[in-house]
């Protein structure tokens, strides 16, 4: 593989791999042993709808990004609902990021408490703000290269959270013996359980930045069959690995199962805790930047202020709904259903066939498309009624 589709390949592994390593488990346990099947449909599905994708762009030399693609099929209504689903979803994760290393930290240090005059924060809470007040700073920089280099350990640190968990079961003594169910397939755990699968694969409005920077283009589509078969691997080891560890008993995060006294369970939490802070920022950025294009006319000569401003306040109400929504694998499965599948599966083939016609289509890609426009439908529409519901729950 040349040096160049080798790069591509590495930032394609690090666009798939993220926290939603840690839920895989909880999906198992919620969707039942057969739904590992479904994993591997959602791959397959959302691998497809990346080679729409790229399709797509071959269609115009003029379209570089998602949002060009939606303009090229729907004119103006498209871009603005391409770049909506995305923006929503970067603020969500965002915002899960915050939620994740604030049951982490409580984990390694519970019990922690600041009070200052009349206000007190505890437990998550605590870390919540904390974490909010160490990663305001890096979405202020301009240029946000460092934190993409160091984002770029992803890859590596998905593989180190993985043989963590692996040798906390295997020498450090938790064994494999979770207490599971023996119902192969739980269909009212399946949205939840498709949900946060689909959300593992959200790597889609990076893939037409992927395809522009390949000098071979001809690579695309075996660069991104590597990339989903590795990080279906990779997830499909982890949830397997945490559902033996602990059955049923699994939580939405499954570090927060570990020992935290045992040297391997602190390495899984803390390379877990480092992916969030380095992302933070580059996840939050184009939010910020499509809201700065906004004002720029309007703010002169402090437009440095003003992008301080908004990142800040940006920052500010993601840890506002960090506090009022504390259900990460909810949240995520929300993500998943209601915006991930729009993003990675729907909007693809929508614009693929507003683009291209049904009619030039052949059979097999017609059955595609349709099949994975049932699915993601499906899917969209039970995974977030079920997440909003359970969501509501927890609040009431």
């Amino acid at each position: 593989m040349p040096v160049g589709t080798a790069r591509t390949c590495m930032n394609g592994l690090n666009a798939l791999s993220g926290v939603g390593l840690l839920t895989v488990p909880y999906a198992l346990s919620e969707g039942g042993w057969v739904s590992l099947a479904l994993l591997a449909a959602v791959a397959a599905a959302c691998w497809y709808t990346g080679i729409l994708l790229c399709r797509c762009m071959d269609a115009d030399d003029a379209i570089r990004t998602y949002p060009d693609i939606g303009e090229h099929a729907f004119g103006r209504a498209g871009r603005l609902l391409v770049s909506a689903f995305t923006y929503v979803e970067l603020y969500l994760v965002a915002t899960g990021f915050l939620i994740l290393e604030g049951d982490n930290l409580d984990k390694l240090f519970p019990g922690a408490r600041v009070t200052l005059g009349t206000v007190s924060l505890a437990g998550k809470r605590l870390f919540v703000v904390l974490v909010a007040l160490v990663v305001a700073p890096t979405t202020w920089l301009r240029s946000l290269g460092v934190l993409a280099y160091v984002s770029a350990t992803g890859v590596f640190a998905s593989v180190v959270i993985v043989l963590s968990v692996l040798w906390a079961a295997a020498v450090d003594g938790v064994g494999f013996s979770g207490r599971g169910t023996t119902t192969p397939l739980r269909i009212a755990g399946l949205p939840t359980a498709l949900g946060l699968y689909i959300f593992c694969y959200g790597g889609h409005p990076m893939f037409p930045t992927l395809y522009t920077s390949m000098k071979r283009k001809s690579q695309f589509p075996k660069m991104l069959v590597i990339c989903f078969l590795l990080c279906t691997l990779n997830y499909g080891a982890m949830a397997v690995l945490g559902y033996l560890m602990y059955g049923d008993g699994v939580l939405s995060q499954v570090t927060l199962n570990l020992p935290s006294a045992r040297l391997s369970s602190k390495v899984a939490i803390y390379t877990t805790l480092l992916n969030p802070v380095t992302k933070y920022a580059l996840v939050v950025t184009p939010i910020a930047a499509a809201v700065e294009e906004r004002i720029r006319g309007a703010a002169g000569k402090g437009a440095r202020a003003v992008s301080v401003a908004v990142r800040t306040l940006l920052v500010l109400s993601t840890v506002a709904v960090a506090l009022a929504l504390p259900f990460f694998a909810d949240l995520m499965a929300l993500v998943g259903s209601m915006l991930n599948v729009a993003v990675c599966m729907l909007l693809p083939c929508a614009c693929y066939v507003r683009i291209f016609g049904a009619p030039s289509m052949s059979s097999v890609e017609a059955v595609a498309i349709g099949g994975i426009l049932v699915l993601g439908s499906l899917v969209a529409v039970t995974g977030t009624y079920y997440s909003l519901m359970k969501i509501i729950h927890e609040l009431v």
